[in-house]
């Protein structure tokens, strides 16, 4: 069935067309409001969580079984998301899997292996329910909804064979256990999928007002642009008029101003696509994007273009959008602009330097500048949409859209910076093999 059949079969359907854009389309979250702060106060909660109540069912309100070794490992599993090499950037991979990977064991897997261990008691059954609530609490619906299954058969399955000595769950209490399960099942998922809607949808309308607004522009801009050629035009029927030249100087200063904006209200335009951005498969050449969106960029002055360095190490091809890259470049040249404008740079070569290689068979583009650099402060914060290190100017989706499309194409983005030293982007992609 080709593609377009599809489309139009799948809109014949409106249920299937909504599970589509659920379960395949909507952009995964694999860590709900992710801050570097949120992380810590999460890994110190389960560390002290752990030892706290390790105490109070072992100790004050003994439980039939418990387990220090599990206690204690579990603990220590809550200490690596205190760890700064996994919280200081909550959009990494390696913090996203480490996250996952700490939630799942301890909660559908430690909590269902303890309630299965204490025969159902109705401490872990209350437990199991908040276990699902603070599941769908901090992770993705459609992650916890596989954690919680495959965590609970993973438990399930140690239980048959490990065989501890302890009762199985009374057989007239098993029907009233599972109408308990799904009925906190099922709410944690219906509110976690509303509130991914609504954020998506705030997001989305905010994006497309953004885009309406950026596109509105072009009307006063294609204005300027007609008084510029009336400006020129009365140069030419006048040419020995005293003010001939500076009339013409006027004339070309318009332009390039209406030239310069209307390559930014495209750039928004993109932007506003933030959430839209399909998985393209185009092969593109790093050092031929890096070069023609170099050459085509609408610096201010001869000095901002002349202080730009490409180094082509080595070249490579990876699969994406050669148009939506080019904005991602365009993204982090106007960016690099600006913070060298912030520090009344001289503009010396090599001052926005541009590096395109490979390392362990990965591409990397970088792009460093020699400007004001970034807070440390706000750089685990800088890939959010709509924060912005400059408020005066910025919008805040940026960045956001260059790490939407990178991600898209298999990479990432990563960034280190220094204030008033400068900053570094790093670009990483997989190479495209065939």
């Amino acid at each position: 069935m080709s593609s377009a059949r599809f489309s139009a079969w799948l809109a014949r359907h409106p249920l299937l067309q909504w599970l589509s854009k659920e379960l395949i389309l909507a952009p995964m979250e694999p860590i709900l409001h992710p801050s570097p702060w949120r992380l810590r106060w999460l890994g110190l909660s389960i560390f002290l969580g752990h030892a706290l109540y390790g105490w109070i069912w072992s100790a004050w309100l003994p439980q039939p079984y418990e387990n220090l070794t599990l206690r204690v490992m579990a603990s220590l599993l809550g200490c690596s998301l205190m760890t700064r090499r996994v919280n200081h950037d909550p959009g990494n991979r390696l913090t996203q899997v480490v996250f996952g990977l700490v939630f799942w064991l301890e909660l559908p897997v430690l909590f269902s292996w303890m309630y299965l261990c204490n025969s159902g008691s109705t401490v872990w059954l209350a437990s199991m329910v908040a276990m699902v609530l603070i599941y769908y609490h901090v992770t993705d619906w459609r992650l916890a909804t596989l954690g919680t299954i495959t965590g609970g058969l993973l438990a399930w399955i140690l239980f048959q064979q490990l065989e501890p000595a302890v009762p199985q769950i009374p057989e007239d209490q098993r029907a009233v256990h599972a109408v308990v399960f799904a009925f906190a099942w099922s709410f944690a998922l219906m509110l976690n999928l509303s509130s991914a809607n609504l954020r998506r949808e705030h997001l989305t309308s905010a994006l497309a007002t953004m885009g309406i607004m950026a596109h509105e522009l072009r009307t006063p801009l294609s204005t300027a642009a007609l008084i510029g050629d009336a400006i020129q035009l009365e140069v030419q029927r006048h040419p020995d008029h005293p003010r001939a030249p500076q009339l013409d100087k006027l004339a070309l200063r318009l332009h390039a101003l209406v030239r310069n904006m209307n390559h930014q209200i495209d750039t928004q335009i993109a932007n506003a696509r933030l959430l839209q951005l399909p998985r393209y498969t185009e092969l593109v050449s790093a050092a031929q994007q890096v070069h023609e969106v170099v050459a085509a960029y609408p610096y201010p002055s001869s000095r901002q273009r002349e202080c730009v360095k490409v180094l082509i190490h080595n070249d490579f091809v990876f699969r994406s959008c050669a148009t939506q890259f080019s904005q991602v470049l365009d993204n982090l040249i106007k960016n690099a602009q600006h913070s060298l404008m912030a520090a009344d740079s001289r503009y010396p070569l090599g001052a926005l330097r541009i590096e395109v290689g490979l390392l362990k068979e990965r591409g990397r583009i970088v792009v460093a500048d020699e400007g004001m650099g970034i807070d440390a402060a706000l750089l685990p914060h800088i890939f959010k949409p709509f924060f912005s290190s400059n408020r005066s100017t910025g919008h805040g989706l940026g960045l956001a859209f260059c790490q939407q499309v990178v991600q898209s194409a298999g990479g990432s983005i990563q960034v280190k910076s220094e204030f008033a030293v400068g900053a570094i982007f790093t670009i990483e992609l997989p190479v495209a093999v065939g």
